[in-house]
């Protein structure tokens, strides 16, 4: 009898399983599709981790960054703090890096 009981158990967490997976791929579908229209129409759909504004690209001495039009923070991706640094050689925020 108990098996019985585990079978139906292991079959409910399956069909549960099951839903939520095929619901996070239609999001994550959902999600994509958004990001690829953006991008046909040239426009980001990158939000500001600080208050969700919308990111717009920009060069600062030929290195894109990101600034939020709502807060004004500014973003970098990964090593582009490196070749801000990296053509500063004396600047006060280039000791602080190295210190």
């Amino acid at each position: 009898m108990a098996d019985i009981f585990d079978d139906r158990r292991k079959g409910l967490e399956e069909e549960y399983f099951h839903r939520q997976n095929k619901e996070a791929i239609e999001k994550l579908r959902a999600k994509m599709a958004v990001s690829e229209q953006a991008k046909a129409a040239g426009t980001s759909s990158m939000k500001c981790p600080r208050c969700d504004g919308k990111l717009e690209e920009s060069k600062f001495e030929e290195v894109s960054i990101d600034t939020c039009d709502k807060c004004g923070g500014v973003w970098l991706d990964s090593g582009e703090l490196e070749q801000l640094t990296k053509r500063e050689s004396g600047g006060w925020f280039s000791r602080l890096r190295h210190s």
